[in-house]
């Protein structure tokens, strides 16, 4: 009976796998005669903007072919398919009005009739006010400039003795000293260049559209001082998130200018993003992609280090005596199959397909904890994984081909990709650290390269408090605010770590997905 459970089981197994592998070979049909019917399409726009009219008009002669009768039932089934689109179209984005947050600040606009247009058209008697129709409509206002004008008191003995002294009211410290900008103007300016990816010229312009002519060469001067005041509370957050027990990682690069050339030569960003328990995200600005730099930045790390397949990192595992532990991603592994679907279809679908039901798994477990979640990949995951460690052993690949390079790849790999099982607070990927490249690869588009080793660094240092803030739900401009008026006056950095801090001003949680889910309570409760 054992014997024929277990053949029950596998035989169950490989019935999932195939209809997954049905699925993703449908899928890819799919996208090809998608990509075919694209490009038909665009085979016939260019012949007919090479050789055909210009215009787009109906050739009469055409009309002949039909009867009018014919025409008008055409085009009363016409009208009627186009009315039944239209519906199932507003049917389907029909959805209720956002509620407006309660705080909001509120101005009411009153609308009043002159007494000659109320007066009863019966007796012609002005008829009084009984109620106001409110209805609720969201405004806006461009941000403000205002100047503070900081009064010191002085102090003088009425007295006028020979050796008296004048007393001023000492002024808090303030993160520029003799600056001109405040606390609430900085945090703008960093959440404007590396929260919305805002290159200096249009900080510029959007403070000069503020009557405000401030030079770009000024705000970066800003952004500078801002990192050097931040940099303990950056070094604070490095050193949770090497506590960490699971730390994702990626890189991506910049351009550096080099004055050495006279041009610019290529840098790296590097992410590393703590676990549940340390939930900070830190980069690091590097002048190269050797290994020495992600080295010297997990010297003090001991755990499981979750990263792509980049060569450097092996030695960093070796290294560190069994201290720093190696995890892949099948998200990497995916995308060799992938590629290689085109190629020999059956045999990467195949793979495609278990892959489709790790993730499912993953999915299904995602509310679980830890402890549940390491015992339901070991008893639906692994195995999965032993056969298809068992289909790869028994497969032969030309090694230059693209299914050859992908089984290359997840047999190097595979030590690595199955580490995920050990432990259920691992992931099966690395996306975590590859949507924190996403910010990178924006801002790059917008303000192009780094000026210098020194901006890169102070860069990585803004980019950090950004998007630990995001991480722990903080609206950042006025968290930061808060950090650049607490630091220079001596306030424990402990305090202003981000997860902390919103303990102590929860009115300034910010997602989007909370929000939604208030308006979802709130719409219920209607």
């Amino acid at each position: 009976m054992l014997a024929t459970h277990q053949q029950v089981k596998d035989a169950r197994r490989a019935a999932a796998i195939a209809q997954e592998q049905t699925t993703e070979l449908a899928t890819t049909i799919d996208s090809q005669r998608e990509q075919l019917e694209k490009k038909d399409r665009q085979i016939l726009e260019l012949l007919q903007a090479l050789r055909g009219k210009q215009r787009e008009r109906v050739d009469p002669n055409q009309l002949l072919l039909f009867e009018i009768g014919e025409l008008e039932q055409l085009l009363n089934e016409q009208s009627a398919d186009d009315d039944t689109a239209t519906k199932s179209r507003r049917r389907q984005r029909k959805h209720g009005r956002r509620l407006i947050p309660d705080g909001l600040p509120r101005e009411e606009v009153v609308y009043e009739l002159p007494e000659d247009e109320r007066r009863c058209p019966i007796d012609g008697e002005p008829m009084p006010l009984i109620r106001y129709e409110t209805s609720e409509q969201l405004e806006y206002e461009p941000a403000t400039l205002k100047v503070l004008v900081h009064k010191r008191a002085v102090y003088a003995c009425p007295q006028k003795h020979d050796e008296a002294k004048l007393i001023t009211t000492p002024k808090p410290p303030q993160p520029i000293e003799k600056g001109l900008a405040g606390q609430g103007l900085l945090a703008a300016m960093v959440g404007g260049k590396f929260g919305d990816h805002l290159p200096g010229y249009r900080l510029e312009d959007i403070l000069s559209r503020q009557g405000v002519e401030i030079r770009r060469s000024t705000i970066y001067d800003w952004l500078s001082a801002v990192a050097d005041l931040t940099q303990p509370l950056y070094d604070l957050l490095k050193q949770r998130v090497l506590q960490s027990k699971v730390i994702h990682t990626d890189d991506t690069q910049v351009k550096l200018i080099d004055t050495t050339i006279g041009g610019t030569r290529l840098a790296r960003f590097w992410a590393y993003i703590g676990d549940r328990h340390y939930p900070y995200e830190v980069y690091d600005f590097t002048e190269s992609r050797g290994r020495a730099d992600p080295q010297g930045f997990l010297k003090n790390f001991n755990g499981y280090l979750q990263a792509d397949a980049y060569g450097g990192y092996d030695g960093i595992y070796l290294q560190s005596s069994g201290a720093i532990v190696e995890v892949a991603c099948w998200a990497h592994t995916r995308r060799y199959w992938y590629k290689a679907r085109e190629q020999d279809a059956a045999r990467a679908h195949h793979v495609l397909a278990v892959i489709s039901r790790l993730y499912e798994l993953e999915r299904a477990t995602k509310a679980a904890d830890a402890v549940s979640r390491q015992e339901l990949r070991i008893e639906h995951a692994a195995p999965l994984l032993d056969d298809l460690k068992q289909w790869l052993d028994d497969q032969e690949f030309l090694p230059k081909s693209l299914t050859g390079k992908a089984a290359t790849y997840t047999r190097n790999q595979w030590a690595a990709l199955n580490r995920y099982l050990e432990d259920g607070d691992l992931s099966i990927d690395n996306n975590a650290a590859e949507r924190a490249m996403k910010p990178v690869a924006i801002g790059r588009k917008n303000w192009l390269f780094v000026g210098s080793p020194r901006a890169g660094r102070r860069a990585a240092i803004l980019m950090s408090l950004i998007a630990s803030c995001k991480t722990n739900h903080v609206e950042p401009w006025t968290w930061l605010r808060d950090v650049l008026t607490h630091i220079p006056r001596g306030t424990a950095l402990e305090q202003l770590l981000p997860g902390k801090w919103l303990k102590t001003h929860p009115q300034h949680r910010w997602t989007i997905a909370d929000r939604r889910k208030q308006e979802r309570t709130a719409k219920g409760n209607l």
